[in-house]
C-alpha cells in the first residue's frame, strides 16, 4: 500500500488527494511505469502534477513518488552534438533501446556514464576556489573545449584533487571544504533546475552584433550578441529556413536548436540537415558546436512546455564557460499552445483567445534569460535568442506575436507575398525593425567606419520613398511620374532584388561579410547619384539607363564579385561612370 496514489487523470494532468508530502516545483515519478512529472499546484485538498510523458494506460490508485528536488538537467561534457527530447533524454540512446517510438517511463542518463574524457585538472590541494571557477578542462568536440566549473553556490578550500587523465562524468575531480567545515565533492557533471536562471556577476550593455552573413539582417535589422529577436510568419514563409541560415553562419560559438512542437517530418529534415552540414569556419560537421532538442507535435504537450527551459539552461551553462551561444526556438507559438492546453485541463480562467492570463509573464521570463554577461569566473559570455512565431493564418495581431513583440528588440516579420515570389529571406522591410542600431553604432563605426550606417540609412530611405511612390502609381499609373522619381523606383528594385534578396545555394551569396555588404550599398548609392545627375542635367530618360544593362550588371554583383575580391567594386564603379558618360 502506497501512501500517495493517483486520484484523477486528465490528459497530462494528474491529481493526488490528501497529501502534504510534495513541494511546489518538485520532480515526481508517477505510476508503476515511473513517468516523469512536476508538481504545479499544491493546496490542502490535492496536489496537481503535470506529466512529461504519455499517460495512456495510467490508472487511479497507482503510486506517486517524490524526489525532493526540482526538475533539472545534467550539465557536463557530452551535451554538444547530442539530440535530446524536451526533458533531456538522449533520443539516440532511446532509439537503440526502444526503437522508433519512445516508450513510457524510459530512464536513460542524459550523459554517457561510461565514456571517458581526457581531462586536465587545474585545481590543486590547498587552493581556494570560488563559485564558477574553472577547475578542469577537456576537449568536448574538435571545436569546443569543455570547462568544468565549481557549482555556483560553493566556495572553499580544495582538500583533494584527481590526477589529470581519463575520467567519466560521475568521477569526483576535487573535494572542497567550505567555510562551515562541510566537505563537498565536485564531479565532472552537475545538476541545475531548468526554471531557475544560473547566476552571473553582472549584465553588460549590448555593444556587439551577432554577425549572420545575411544582408537584410546584418545591415537593415541587426541583432546583438545577447539580444532577442522574433521571426513571425505564416505557413511556408521561411521561418525554419531563416533560422537554419543563422545557425549555420552566425558567429556564435555554440548553437542550441529547439524544435518545439513542430511537425515530425520537418524536425526529421532538421536533424538530417544539421547532421550533413559542414561548419564553414572549421570544415568539420556543424554538429560539433550544435545541440538539438527535438520535441515534435505528437510528443506530450507538457514536455513541449519544458523544452524551452531545458534549452535555455544548457545555453546558460556554456555561457558560464565564456562562450557566445545562440538559441533557435522553433516555434514559441507551439510552446504557448502547450501552455493553453495544460491551462484548460487545470480549468483556469482563460484570457485572450483561450491562452492563460500568465502567457505574457512566461514569454518575458524566457526572453529575459538572454543577455551579455560577466560570469562568476569573470569571463564574458552571451545568450542570443531567436524565436520563431507561427501565428494562425499569418495574423500578426494574435496574442503570442503581440506579447512576444513586447519583450524582444528585434522583429523580423516574414511576408507571405515575398516568400511566394521566391524572395528569401522573406523579411518585410516596412514592418520589421531593430532597436539595436543605436547600441551597435559604436561597433560599426570602429570596425567599418561611419559610412556603413550612413549607407544603411540611405538604403532604408530609398525603400521608404519607393513605398510612397507606389501608392501614387496605384492611383494614376507610372507614366505621369517625373524621371527622377522613376529612377528611385528602379534603384529601390535594385536594393530589393540585388541586396536584400539572397541565395542560400550560391557559394558567394549564402554568406556575405560585412565589408562586402558595405561595398554593395556604396555601389548602389553611387549608381543612383550618378544616374540622377544624368537624368536631371542631361535630360536622359530612365528607360535609356535601364536599357543599357547597367541595372542588371549591378544586380548580379553579389554573384560576380567574390567575397575576397572587393577590389572588383572599384572596376564596377568605373564601368558605371563610362556607361553613363557614353549615353546621349
Amino acid at each position: 500500500m502506497f501512501l500517495n496514489t493517483i486520484y484523477s487523470i486528465n490528459g497530462p494532468v494528474v491529481k493526488v488527494r490528501d497529501t502534504k508530502d510534495f513541494s511546489m516545483g518538485e520532480m515526481v515519478y508517477v505510476g508503476q511505469k515511473r513517468l516523469m512529472g512536476e508538481v504545479i499546484i499544491v493546496n490542502d485538498a490535492a496536489t496537481t502534477i503535470q506529466v512529461y510523458e504519455e499517460t495512456s494506460g495510467l490508472r487511479p490508485g497507482e503510486p506517486v513518488l517524490g524526489t525532493g528536488s526540482p526538475i533539472s538537467v545534467t550539465l557536463g561534457p557530452g551535451i554538444i552534438s547530442n539530440i535530446y527530447d524536451g526533458v533531456q533524454r538522449p533520443l539516440g540512446k532511446i532509439e537503440e533501446q526502444e526503437g522508433a517510438f519512445i516508450g513510457s517511463g524510459v530512464e536513460i542518463p542524459s550523459l554517457d556514464p561510461e565514456r571517458e574524457w581526457d581531462v586536465t585538472v587545474l585545481a590543486k590541494p590547498g587552493e581556494l576556489v570560488s563559485p564558477g571557477q574553472i577547475i578542469a578542462t577537456c576537449p568536448e568536440t574538435s571545436r569546443i573545449e569543455h570547462r568544468v566549473m565549481v557549482p555556483p553556490h560553493l566556495s572553499g578550500t580544495v582538500l583533494t584533487a584527481a590526477e589529470s587523465g581519463p575520467h567519466r562524468v560521475e568521477d569526483v575531480l576535487i573535494t572542497v571544504k567550505d567555510e562551515r567545515g562541510a566537505t563537498h565533492e565536485v564531479k565532472m557533471c552537475q545538476k541545475w533546475p531548468i526554471r531557475t536562471p544560473r547566476p552571473t556577476k553582472t549584465r553588460l550593455p549590448i555593444s556587439q552584433p551577432l554577425i549572420t552573413g545575411q544582408r537584410v539582417i546584418d545591415t537593415m535589422f541587426p541583432i546583438a550578441k545577447g539580444g532577442t529577436a522574433a521571426v513571425p510568419g505564416g505557413f511556408g514563409t521561411g521561418k525554419t529556413m531563416t533560422q537554419h541560415q543563422i545557425a549555420k553562419w552566425c558567429d556564435a560559438d555554440i548553437i542550441i536548436y529547439i524544435g518545439c512542437g513542430e511537425r515530425g517530418n520537418e524536425m526529421t529534415q532538421v536533424l538530417e540537415e544539421f547532421g550533413s552540414l559542414i561548419d564553414p569556419k572549421t570544415g568539420r560537421p556543424l554538429t560539433d558546436r550544435t545541440v538539438l532538442i527535438a520535441n515534435t507535435s505528437n510528443m506530450p504537450v507538457a514536455a513541449r512546455e519544458a523544452s524551452i527551459y531545458t534549452g535555455i539552461t544548457l545555453a546558460e551553462y556554456y555561457r558560464d564557460m565564456g562562450y557566445h551561444v545562440a538559441i533557435m526556438a522553433d516555434s514559441t507559438s507551439r510552446w504557448a499552445e502547450a501552455l493553453r492546453e495544460i491551462s484548460g485541463r487545470l480549468e483556469e480562467m482563460p484570457a485572450e483567445e483561450g491562452f492563460p492570463a500568465y502567457l505574457p509573464s512566461r514569454i518575458a521570463t524566457f526572453y529575459e534569460r538572454a543577455g551579455y554577461m560577466v560570469n562568476l569566473n569573470d569571463s564574458e559570455g552571451s545568450i542570443s535568442i531567436i524565436g520563431a512565431v507561427s501565428p494562425q493564418g499569418g495574423d500578426l495581431s494574435e496574442p503570442v506575436t503581440q506579447n512576444t513583440k513586447r519583450f524582444v528588440r528585434c522583429f523580423w516579420a516574414l511576408d507571405k507575398s515575398l516568400a511566394y515570389a521566391r524572395h528569401y529571406p522573406a523579411i518585410n522591410w516596412t514592418t520589421s525593425y531593430s532597436e539595436y542600431l543605436d547600441d551597435l553604432a559604436g561597433w560599426y563605426n570602429a570596425h567599418l567606419g561611419e559610412r556603413f550606417l550612413r549607407y544603411r540609412s540611405r538604403m532604408a530611405q530609398i525603400l521608404q520613398e519607393e513605398s510612397q511612390l507606389l501608392e501614387i502609381v496605384k492611383l494614376i499609373g507610372a507614366d505621369v511620374l517625373p524621371d527622377d522619381q522613376k529612377l528611385i523606383i528602379e534603384v529601390a528594385k535594385l536594393v530589393r532584388t540585388g541586396f536584400l534578396q539572397q541565395n542560400a545555394f550560391h557559394k558567394e551569396d549564402t554568406y556575405v561579410p560585412l565589408e562586402k555588404q558595405l561595398e554593395m550599398m556604396r555601389t548602389i548609392w553611387y549608381l543612383y547619384k550618378k544616374a540622377l545627375i544624368v537624368v536631371n542635367e542631361r535630360q536622359i530618360p530612365v528607360t535609356t539607363i535601364a536599357g543599357s544593362g547597367l541595372f542588371d550588371k549591378i544586380n548580379k554583383m553579389k554573384y560576380d564579385i567574390e567575397n575576397d575580391r572587393l577590389d572588383k567594386f572599384d572596376s564596377l564603379r568605373q564601368e558605371i561612370d563610362s556607361t553613363l558618360a557614353a549615353m546621349n
